[in-house]
């Protein structure tokens, strides 16, 4: 016997919702040899390096209907099938866990060729097309939410959740909040996930003089894709791109207004913080719609389309919620109930479980 780490290719990539969750798994297993599997140009390349071996292949998502270019992504798949099995054959890894996204297709086909277990985390509502073809082909389908179950009914699924970065579960950690926000005012917090959403931060600019009116402040993450970012200026308003400490902000937060994504809405939930949900209305199949309906069916949150918001009905709204502290408790109370703040610790348990048997 001897004491050689297992190796675990991790195929993670595109956006902070693939990413963070794996980044998470990765630090629940300490003893294992872990390497990456990402592509040019996307934020794992920022982001994994300086932890774990990133291999970088070349592949894309069928998105523009059958055409040449489908044939040329077809072609491209198939090369990067072969990229992944020699990867796998020359680093002799024992598993494969993947967050979905087009990266799981080529993980997923080339693990199974070489008789490698692995492990796809779905953590949406409503699974991607790619967790619902290659679902049945996986050792297991770990959930962000139980419901997800119902959309697979021949894959193998275990409801884990959805692991959070581990800050935010640092008892106190919105003590480490570095933002020049006075201790008793209401907090507003405004985020669109790691891409920002300018629909979203129109809307908000739109009500902020009515929010500031009644005493709140408001941090606002605006993305770095909004050519308006910086056109309101107030005292109580704070605009920024990104921030680091997504924890303590959003223990701090009276109120959250934000996207539906599953790893925002996970953020929210581990903080307990209360929220307006308005879905990005051009995610694939709609899936951010039922996202948020997990958490409008407890009464976690409201929800409201894009499409039909109105900055009269986002500001009155905020300035009701407000004005009900009581029902703004409630909410984040239920929001918490929600959370599996271990969500790490079981996922981990199940890599090692389908691995090591």
């Amino acid at each position: 016997m001897t004491n050689t780490p297992i190796r675990l290719l991790i195929a993670a990539s595109g956006t902070g919702g693939h990413l963070f969750p794996a980044i998470a798994l990765a630090q629940q297993l300490p003893d294992y040899q872990i390497e990456w599997l990402g592509v040019p140009n996307r934020l794992e390349t920022q982001l994994v390096p300086q932890q774990y071996k990133l291999n970088v292949i070349s592949v894309e998502g069928f998105q523009k209907g059958l055409g040449i270019s489908s044939l040329l992504t077809l072609g491209k798949l198939i090369g990067s099938v072969l990229q992944v099995r020699k990867i796998l054959k020359q680093g002799k890894f024992k598993g494969v866990f993947t967050t979905g996204g087009y990266i799981a297709g080529p993980s997923v086909i080339a693990a199974r060729s070489l008789g490698i277990p692995v492990i796809l985390h779905e953590s949406n509502a409503l699974p991607g097309k790619v967790t619902r073809f290659f679902g049945p082909w996986c050792s297991a389908v770990a959930l962000g939410f139980e419901v997800a179950a119902k959309y697979l009914p021949r894959a193998k699924t275990i409801y884990t959740s959805t692991p959070v970065r581990s800050q935010f579960l640092e008892p106190g950690i919105e003590a480490t909040l570095d933002l020049p926000i006075p201790e008793n005012v209401p907090l507003i917090v405004v985020f669109g996930g790691s891409q920002g959403a300018v629909g979203i931060n129109k809307l908000v600019r739109q009500c902020a003089t009515a929010w500031f009116d009644a005493g709140a402040w408001i941090v606002h993450l605006t993305g770095d894709n909004d050519p308006e970012a910086v056109s309101l200026q107030h005292p109580q308003y704070i605009s920024l791109q990104f921030y680091n400490n997504m924890a303590a902000l959003l223990r701090r937060a009276n109120l959250a207004i934000s996207r539906s994504g599953a790893g925002s809405l996970t953020e929210l939930a581990v903080c307990g913080t209360p929220a307006i949900l308005i879905p990005y209305p051009f995610a694939a199949e709609d899936h951010q719609t039922y996202n948020a309906k997990v958490f409008t069916s407890v009464d976690a949150a409201l929800m409201f389309q894009q499409s039909e918001l109105t900055a009269e009905v986002l500001q009155t709204e905020v300035l009701r919620l407000l004005k009900s502290p009581q029902q703004l408790k409630a909410m984040g109370e239920k929001a918490k109930a929600i959370a599996i703040p271990d969500s790490a610790e079981k996922l981990a348990q199940l890599v090692r479980e389908v691995i090591e048997r």
